[in-house]
C-alpha cells in the first residue's frame, strides 16, 4: 500500500453547501475547524477548500458544477433536509465542544450522552448536531477503552 500524500489522512470527506463561504466560516467558528486552503474561482465562487481538525480533513464545496458528476452534489437543504451521510469526529472535550456548537446556532439532534459498551469494549460520550444547511455531524470523546 502506498503512503498518502504529505499532510493528507487516508480518508477525507467532501460536504456540499448552497453557500460554501458561509459554511466554512460557521464550521470554523462552531466546530473549531482550521481553514487550510480556500480556492476561489470567477466571481469569488468557492471552487475547493480544506478544513482540518487534528489529522482529520474535510473539503467544503458548493453545489453542482460544470462536470457531469458535479451535478449530483447537493446540500441537504436542496433535497428537503434529507441526510444521506454524516461525519464523526473525536474531540478532547465533547461537552465543551457541544457548548461551542450550540452557541454558534447548531441544531442539536442528540444531546451529549455516555454509552458504555461493556468492559471488553469501550465507553464513549457523544452528541449529534446539524449545521445550518442540515449536514449531520457526530462528535465523540473516548471515556474508557
Amino acid at each position: 500500500m502506498r503512503a498518502t500524500p504529505k499532510g493528507w489522512p487516508r480518508l477525507s470527506v467532501s460536504v456540499y453547501y448552497q453557500d460554501p463561504r458561509a459554511a466554512i466560516d460557521w464550521l470554523c467558528r462552531a466546530f473549531d475547524f482550521e481553514l487550510q486552503l480556500k480556492v476561489e474561482g470567477d466571481g469569488g465562487v468557492i471552487v475547493h477548500s480544506e478544513l482540518k481538525y487534528g489529522e482529520a480533513l474535510i473539503m467544503v464545496g458548493g453545489e453542482g458544477g460544470k462536470e457531469p458528476w458535479q451535478s449530483m452534489q447537493r446540500s441537504p437543504r436542496a433535497v428537503g433536509g434529507a441526510v444521506t451521510t454524516s461525519a464523526c469526529l473525536f474531540v478532547d472535550d465533547v461537552d465543551a465542544h457541544h457548548a461551542r456548537a450550540v452557541a454558534a446556532g447548531g441544531r442539536v439532534s442528540r444531546e451529549p450522552v455516555t454509552n458504555d459498551y461493556g468492559e471488553e469494549y469501550w465507553t464513549d460520550r457523544s452528541y449529534g448536531v446539524l449545521d445550518p444547511e442540515g449536514h449531520l455531524w457526530w462528535f465523540m470523546q473516548r471515556m474508557r477503552g
